[in-house]
């Protein structure tokens, strides 16, 4: 890890900071690392240096301390604090000089300037895997080994850093510390608040070298690209989007997928599996993304917009439904004659022209109709029903529409 210059200086391997002794290289060091072996006794926050505990030290102590004005965490040391604060300005003073993307330290630059240079120089001694940093290459070691040191105090849960468990925890204290600028949605990761904000601005900076798709987020092209081959399950030999390899099975039918969280997914239709409660109602899911769009059902929120009416809908589904109302499009088509329909649930009844299934015929008449409530309505012509009264006057309709036409 450590590169002597030739005047003597000590320069990270990670990153480019030098430093004149060797002790401060080691302990710079473990901020590339996750080890933090200077435990706070007050709270469960850890350091990587006696330092850094020595400052926090001061925060229960009622000694100096940097609190953010934007939300309530507290720091002992104030550059610390004009770190963190970018976060909330967006200040991003560390630009890159191949692309337009910019960061708030320096050695997330460095960090970056590897996905342009392709360097990983940190090789895993198990498998063929390589890693821009020591880190990266630490973390991915415990994937082998099965070693997950940092437990959850509120559940079992485990996990293979320090970070991830960090992050994990706000699960529990419902904290989401990153904002949207552009809306008043809020994020418990970094991460997830940039793939949001690629939405505002459409912004596809993660470019397929095999063919012309671009992806708002690296795990999208990760999946994109996800490698396999037969020989080596492991092994960066072929992208199985575009060679179609599907190693993942399931044991119960046949179908086969790419990468073994979709296998995970579909597994929950045989076991009927449905893990994610609705705090409204009694209601569960196979899959977060269906609680979150019935959650809409409940707040009234409805975020899909057309663009050439006024109309919104809960779910992108009803707006590329109702779109077909402005372009005209048709995409079900009837196989039995040249009719097309707009919608599934219009082809499935006039398929009962063909088929002859279905049909709901008059007592009085032999008319015939394809739905139950096309014959209701037909009925009320023969008993003289009209159960919609106006409020306004003593006149009365067969049908709702009538009564709408009147009032």
């Amino acid at each position: 890890m450590i590169i002597h210059t030739e005047e003597g200086s000590h320069k990270c391997s990670e990153c480019d900071q030098v430093f004149r002794q060797n002790i401060d290289l080691t302990k710079h060091l473990k901020t590339h690392t996750d080890e933090k072996q200077f435990q706070c006794s007050h709270c469960d926050k850890a350091f990587g240096y006696r330092s850094g505990l020595k400052y926090h030290i001061r925060i229960h102590n009622g000694e100096e301390s940097h609190q953010c004005s934007q939300c309530a965490k507290v720091f002992a040391i104030k550059s610390t604090l004009k770190d963190h604060m970018r976060k909330h300005t967006g200040e991003k003073p560390f630009q890159c000089s191949q692309c337009d993307k910019a960061f708030i330290r320096n050695n997330k630059l460095t960090r970056h300037m590897m996905t342009h240079t392709g360097e990983k120089q940190f090789q895993c001694s198990h498998c063929d895997k390589a890693f821009r940093s020591n880190s990266d290459l630490t973390k991915h070691m415990m994937t082998h080994t099965g070693e997950k040191q940092f437990q959850c105090s509120q559940c079992d849960k485990a996990f293979t850093c320090n970070s991830d468990l960090a992050m994990h925890m706000r699960s529990h204290t419902g904290e989401k510390p990153f904002q949207c600028s552009v809306c008043d949605k809020v994020f418990t990761s970094s991460s997830n608040h940039s793939y949001h904000k690629s939405i505002h601005t459409g912004e596809k900076s993660f470019q397929c070298y095999h063919c012309d798709k671009a992806f708002i987020a690296n795990s999208s092209i990760r999946f994109h690209m996800r490698i396999n081959s037969e020989e080596m399950p492991y092994q960066i030999s072929q992208f199985r989007i575009h060679t179609v390899v599907k190693p993942f099975q399931c044991s119960v039918c046949d179908q086969v997928y790419t990468d073994n969280s979709s296998l995970k997914y579909h597994i929950r239709i045989h076991t009927e599996e449905k893990p994610f409660q609705c705090n409204h109602c009694d209601k569960t899911f196979r899959y977060n993304e269906d609680l979150t769009n019935h959650i809409r059902s409940h707040t009234g929120e409805k975020q899909f917009q057309c663009s050439h009416s006024d109309k919104a809908f809960v779910y992108k589904k009803g707006l590329t439904i109702h779109m077909r109302s402005h372009t005209g499009e048709k995409p079900f088509q009837c196989c039995k004659c040249d009719k097309a329909f707009g919608y599934h649930s219009g082809l499935k009844y006039h398929m009962r022209i063909h088929t002859g299934k279905g049909s709901h015929q008059c007592s009085q008449f032999d008319k015939v109709f394809r739905q139950k409530f096309d014959l209701t309505h037909h009925l009320k012509t023969h008993t003289g029903e009209k159960q919609f009264q106006c409020s306004q006057c003593d006149k009365a309709f067969r049908y709702h529409s009538g009564l709408r036409y009147h009032m």
